[in-house]
């Protein structure tokens, strides 16, 4: 019971992380952000809502891997920490880029959270594997969203 309490703390606070961010989302996609330049490679919006829900389950599992390893365990509390600045962190890029409707100060945001998502990716897998693989596609999906924060800023300067 204890770990399924855990596991479904894990799932809310990613969702929660995600749901703060769409709030700023949704209201910029119709309006500013449809009057972008967007780079190549630009993919449609529906394709973002079910890849950011997929990472956010993938998260919260390896989040939940690592926590119920226990907090005494190991590079624990240094993992856990991390990965929630990176949350933070990514839950900032949204509110930034889309609530205040800037271009720059997110690269600079979107790399603090790649950074931040590699560093889980190599804790993790000190503590468990599973959890560190479970943050990869994570890592590939924010690196190509900082492809796109880039383009974005260079196309419409």
């Amino acid at each position: 019971m204890k770990n399924f309490l855990v596991f479904v703390s894990c799932l809310v606070l990613c969702y929660a992380a995600g749901a703060i961010g769409t709030i700023f989302t949704f209201q910029s996609i119709p309006t500013w952000y449809a009057g972008l330049v967007k780079p190549p490679l630009n993919p449609p919006n529906w394709i973002f809502g079910p890849v950011w829900s997929l990472l956010y389950t993938l998260m919260a599992v390896a989040v939940f891997l690592v926590v119920k390893k226990g907090f005494a365990a190991e590079g624990v509390k240094t993992a856990v920490f991390v990965f929630a600045a990176q949350l933070i962190l990514n839950t900032l890029w949204s509110v930034v880029f889309f609530g205040g409707r800037t271009t720059l100060i997110p690269i600079f945001i979107i790399t603090a959270m790649w950074v931040s998502i590699l560093a889980c990716v190599i804790l993790f897998w000190k503590i468990s594997k599973p959890a560190s693989i479970m943050m990869m596609p994570y890592l590939l999906w924010v690196s190509f969203a900082a492809y796109l924060n880039v383009g974005v800023f260079y196309l419409n300067k």
